[in-house]
């Protein structure tokens, strides 16, 4: 059971959510897709990594121990967000389980297109959900105080650099580096190694690529997408100066074809040797620290760089959502508390290394020796990542809505995508920093009127 304090920080934590409005008019409860006979369940998730594994393992040790047959539909980021969203507005019930966030979870929640879980993590006996890191469930949960999702894996954001290259030439990496610091730095590697770029940041448009890591870059330059008046803060001095510094940083220090450089361009950069330094998710580390990575062991962690906070990691979780219009959502759930419990952690321990277990969930992860142990360069900074973020105070200034890396409000999907699409055209050198963020602005400024208004 969550604790009252749990509940009531939950409560506190979705009042502030209470601006959001609906992404599409709500269809019901009802909905056609998805058989309801309990033998199989439809899923739609995203294609990281860590869900492939999890598509290997599926049929032998979750369908063989319940007959229930999961049919997985995997997407990619930018593609699967589109797809959930259309069919969990619709309540079509195509899928009854799919991979959503912390950002939808709430929205989704308050719109009623979730299955509330508690029910089910009350009732469970063998799913230990005060397992769950209390920062991770509380993004989890809706205005009324109930769970809609549970995470397959949480994060955070860091710094990874390469420990080898910096010794060999005589660099030094701050404990917990300023951006300013880690320019330098990059600056200093691409000096000594001509063909490395000294940092890899995402460039690809999308509210879930180049914003995502941008926007800690804002909230710690003191900027921030709209203020507490719901005042759009695109052309404000600390935005502008926060954005001229990630730009001309990729640009001079950065990946070639930054631009439409995402995640998983960065984590081949970093793998392939491509690449110095890496801002970007906690998870990326289990692929670097892996047995067949040819950087393993040559890998460091420091928090998330600032300059005006003391902390600017982001709090991110893939978690797994139930469709209301599910005919199936006891089937579903059994799913649910099968990928997203401890046991399944070792299964994947046992199966692909302990580095590669979906983490950034459990406490109990974090206290198991073997995982400790596999992946000691990296687990303690990504817990304290975790602890540190702050959703409702990311930044210097008050927030109309919380949210690290995006805002929680239902138009951020699309005007955070149509904004990456202008900031991804200063990182190609197409248009200038100063007029990306003005057609920024006018976009930011619609959605904010809209807000004043009500």
């Amino acid at each position: 059971m969550r604790t009252s304090q749990s509940r009531r920080t939950a409560q506190a934590l979705a009042a502030s959510t209470a601006a959001l409005t609906l992404l599409a008019a709500c269809a019901g409860a009802g909905g056609s897709g998805s058989s309801d006979d309990g033998d199989s369940i439809n899923v739609l998730m995203v294609n990281n990594p860590q869900m492939t594994q999890l598509q290997e393992l599926t049929a032998e040790h979750f369908t063989s121990e319940t007959g229930i047959d999961v049919n997985f539909t995997v997407l990619p980021e930018n593609e699967v967000r589109d797809t959930i969203s259309r069919d969990f507005a619709n309540q079509s019930g195509q899928y009854d389980v799919a991979t959503i966030s912390n950002y939808e979870t709430p929205i989704f929640s308050r719109n009623e297109w979730l299955h509330s879980l508690d029910e089910y993590v009350e009732a469970d006996a063998d799913y230990d959900v005060d397992d769950v890191l209390e920062p991770i469930n509380l993004s989890l949960t809706g205005e009324d105080g109930q769970l809609y999702a549970q995470p397959f894996y949480g994060e955070s954001s860091f710094l990874m650099y390469r420990t080898d290259l910096f010794e060999e030439h005589g660099l030094t990496m701050p404990e917990r580096p300023t951006w300013t610091e880690v320019a330098d730095l990059a600056a200093q590697v691409e000096e000594a190694e001509p063909e490395m770029a000294g940092i890899c940041l995402r460039g690809l448009p999308g509210w879930g690529e180049v914003i995502a890591p941008l926007t800690t870059v804002v909230n710690t330059f003191g900027g921030t997408w709209f203020d507490a008046d719901w005042q759009a803060g695109l052309t404000s001095p600390e935005f502008v100066e926060a954005t001229e510094f990630y730009v001309n940083l990729v640009r001079e220090h950065g990946e070639s074809g930054a631009a439409q450089a995402g995640y998983a361009e960065c984590l081949n950069n970093m793998v392939q040797g491509n690449a110095a330094m890496w801002y970007d998710a906690t998870a990326g580390a289990g692929s670097l620290e892996a047995d067949d990575s040819p950087v393993a062991g040559s890998i460091g962690y420091v928090p998330a760089p600032v300059e005006q906070t003391d902390s600017s990691g982001w709090l991110y979780t893939w978690a797994w959502g139930i469709q209301r219009a599910s005919g199936n959502a006891d089937a579903a759930w059994e799913f649910i508390s099968w990928a997203s419990g401890s046991e399944y952690e070792e299964l994947v321990g046992e199966t692909f290394g302990w580095e590669n277990v979906p983490a950034g969930k459990r406490s109990s992860t974090y206290d198991d020796p073997r995982y400790q142990e596999a992946a000691a360069a990296f687990y303690e900074v990504t817990r304290d990542a975790i602890a540190e973020a702050d959703p409702i105070n990311p930044g210097v200034q008050e927030r109309p809505a919380p949210g690290v890396q995006f805002v929680t409000i239902p138009e951020f999907a699309d005007l955070g995508t149509r904004v990456s699409q202008e900031i991804s055209s200063a990182i190609a050198g197409q248009q200038s920093v100063a007029d990306a963020l003005e057609n920024a602005q006018r976009m930011a400024e619609d959605v904010a009127e809209e807000y004043r208004n009500r």
